[in-house]
């Protein structure tokens, strides 16, 4: 299935059709996720209003340790087998995913002043997604200063890949160390310990910010499908020009 989506042409037609449901879905769940956040859901008996910044925190954490799994896991698909469209979703997935680990962190600091007294504390879950944003800002900033296109891409997958091992460190740091950062909530082996009255309004922007993290993520993929289109017509359009200078020089 995944092999049959590999070509660019197929690829192309399938985000064509996604794309519009997906901006679709994303409005009209933030159309009711971010009102029953704001307005319905009720305040904490401890944090008071200031519990509302989780509708956008804990997503926003959720997407940026997805978006590097799935930058890992293409980068290893382009690595081992050299599907090309593999690494134009790793380079597409990477600016998305930096910009979700950064709102993890600012909205962290927001949150954590009321709560902790501090906008930052050296915890181990926060150093930990500090050093994620560090990791993608390390694979965009790679992959700009190689010229050479095969070996950006080939030494930017190896970055991706070794950065993988930052994210169980991110999940269980809360359970290997001594750390302020509550411990998970939601996704227990028992169960979440969040009432339902947060929790459903959590899962609402949570999918919202999920599906528009795909649409994003495909419409940079066409817009990157679409640049390697042009530059490959400019190259050929500029050796014919070449060819035919030579021939009217002789």
């Amino acid at each position: 299935m995944l092999s049959y989506f590999a070509n660019p042409e197929r690829f192309d037609r399938l985000a064509r059709t996604l794309i519009p449901w997906g901006w679709g879905l994303t409005l009209a769940l933030l159309a009711v996720g971010l009102p029953w956040a704001l307005a319905v859901s009720p305040p904490d008996y401890q944090q008071s209003e200031s519990v509302r910044i989780m509708y956008v925190h804990v997503p926003a954490a959720w997407l940026g340790l997805f978006a590097y799994g799935a930058l890992g896991v293409s980068s290893f698909v382009f690595f081992v087998w050299r599907h090309n469209l593999a690494d134009l979703a790793a380079r597409a997935i990477a600016p998305f995913g930096a910009a979700f680990t950064a709102l993890c962190l600012v909205t962290g600091a927001l949150w954590g002043k009321p709560t902790w007294g501090a906008w930052w504390v050296w915890d181990a879950r926060l150093t930990s997604m500090l050093v994620l944003l560090l990791l993608y800002l390390g694979y965009m900033a790679l992959r700009a200063a190689l010229e050479d296109e095969r070996l950006a891409a080939r030494s930017g997958a190896i970055l991706a890949m070794a950065g993988l091992v930052n994210l169980p460190i991110i999940k269980f740091s809360v359970d290997w160390w001594n750390t302020l950062h509550q411990p998970a909530s939601v996704f227990r082996f028992d169960g979440p310990t969040i009432h339902a009255s947060k929790l459903w309004p959590l899962g609402v922007m949570a999918l919202a910010l999920t599906i528009l993290f795909g649409v994003l993520v495909l419409t940079r993929m066409r817009t990157l499908l679409l640049e390697k289109r042009a530059d490959a017509l400019e190259r050929a359009r500029e050796r014919r020009l070449e060819a035919e200078a030579r021939e009217a020089s002789q």
